[in-house]
């Protein structure tokens, strides 16, 4: 046989091993990307929250909305893992709640903190 002729369908194995890796990061980006959305959603509102702080919101208002919009983002945040307080001309809102990210056996626990310290402004 030529050199040409016996190297014939050698390159298979590769293709094979590339097309599981791309696979893989797919089905990971499918389920971590819309997990990270949401978070990032739920710290804007956050962030949205305390910088209207100043025009009648009182802490309890603002951490019953930031729960709302965990809910309706359906992440994993109750009253006892949020705090916000109000100090000064300051307000601090802090967050930390863990997504249970569901793979073909195996579960990756994410967790995500969220705080900030800003000051408020009264129009």
């Amino acid at each position: 046989m030529s050199g040409r002729a016996a190297d014939r369908g050698e390159g298979n194995l590769g293709c094979i091993v590339w097309a599981l890796l791309l696979g893989l990061a797919i089905l990971i980006a499918w389920k971590l990307i819309p997990v990270k959305l949401a978070s990032s959603q739920l710290f804007d509102y956050m962030e949205e929250s305390a910088k209207y702080a100043g025009h009648g919101g009182n802490p309890e208002e603002i951490a019953k909305g930031i729960l709302a919009k965990a809910a309706e983002l359906k992440l994993p945040l109750d009253k006892d893992h949020l705090k916000v307080t109000r100090h000064g001309d300051n307000i601090r809102e802090e967050a930390s709640f863990t997504v249970p990210v569901e793979f073909p056996g195996y579960t990756y626990m994410w967790h995500f903190e969220h705080q900030f310290d800003k000051p408020i402004f009264i129009f």
